[in-house]
């Protein structure tokens, strides 16, 4: 496993993190057995994963629970990294929030605290202030947010500082390399990437758009005219499973599964600071983990560059993978 430090901060989290709101989200994900999800955590912490990422909105506080009582007795190994509601960005109701975050997970800090979108109706002042104050209190180390775009994420840092943002980033989904990826840079913010295998398709287990579940194939890579989906563009199917196709030749050559050669690829992205995997279980939770060994050529990396650069393009500069008219400003 590798390690790195967050931010500006000397809290160190490692290259792979487990997502944890696949273990409760059975309508996207199908049914989960709760001591599946335990032994994915467990078994993640045995192989030098630190960072776990929740948050709130995740089962209505079932996953930070969960998570809680996984970590019993190993805390001290653990970075927890939750996430508060764009509706609880009012002081009072963020104070809340954290303290009712502490209780599920069973500890009375939190290492990373991130608005999980930003409030449309609260000014950042009011938010910022909060945060402060949970900061002097101790129960929260660091603040980060998640699915702010540059003029959210710019906004944010005239207030205070953020060592993160965390969004859809992975070799299907670039928008981040567009104009995000160097504000973080020039703000020594790390990227922390949700939906880094474009929740299944950089498995390798679809061969066409056909073939993956609705819950799924909702995101802009998806025709409007498919089940669930809630953008009203033309999609880019093709594209996308050429890509595919692409990317999994680039990795048999290689000799890795094709998962590892995009959280592989992932992690050589600047300024990438961890990649957030969702694993349902042990064996999941393992292989997850491995691909933070992974050191791929730099022709390697060219060659997936190339692969997905044209999907890149279709799909733009907008950073919110279901939305046309994007929430991510």
């Amino acid at each position: 496993m590798k390690y790195a430090k967050l931010g500006r901060t000397n809290l160190e989290i490692s290259a792979v993190a487990m997502g944890c709101w696949a273990i409760v989200d059975s309508g996207t994900w199908g049914p989960q057995d709760e001591d599946d999800a335990v032994a994915a955590i467990h078994a993640s912490l045995d192989a030098g994963v630190t960072l776990f990422d929740t948050a709130e909105g995740y089962g209505a506080g079932a996953s930070e629970a969960l998570l809680g009582r996984a970590l019993r007795g190993r805390r001290q190994s653990a970075v927890i990294a939750t996430k508060v509601s764009g509706r609880n960005q009012r002081r009072d109701d963020l104070i809340e929030a954290c303290n009712r975050s502490l209780r599920n997970l069973q500890t009375d800090y939190i290492d990373l605290y991130q608005l999980h979108w930003p409030s449309r109706q609260v000014p950042f002042e009011e938010t910022a202030a909060a945060l402060d104050h949970l900061v002097e209190q101790g129960k929260v180390r660091v603040v980060g947010v998640s699915n702010f775009g540059p003029r959210d994420l710019t906004q944010l840092l005239d207030l205070r500082r953020v060592e993160t943002d965390q969004v859809a980033y992975s070799l299907l989904f670039r928008a981040a390399e567009f104009e995000l990826l160097p504000l973080c840079h020039d703000n020594d913010a790390g990227v922390l990437c949700y939906s880094p295998i474009a929740e299944g398709l950089l498995t390798g287990k679809f061969a066409r758009a056909d073939d993956v579940p609705p819950g799924r194939a909702r995101t802009r890579h998806f025709s409007s005219a498919r089940e669930q989906v809630r953008h009203g563009e033309s999609g880019a199917e093709a594209e996308t499973f050429d890509a595919v196709d692409r990317i999994r030749e680039i990795a048999d050559r290689a000799g890795l599964p094709m998962v590892h050669a995009a959280l592989a690829w992932l992690l050589e992205q600047h300024p990438v600071a961890a990649v957030i995997v969702g694993a349902r279980n042990a064996d999941q939770a393992r292989q997850n983990a491995a691909a933070a060994d992974v050191q791929l050529s730099a022709d390697v990396i060219r060659e997936l560059s190339e692969a997905t650069e044209g999907l890149k393009q279709t799909l733009g500069a907008n950073l919110d993978p279901w939305q046309s008219e994007s929430r991510i400003r």
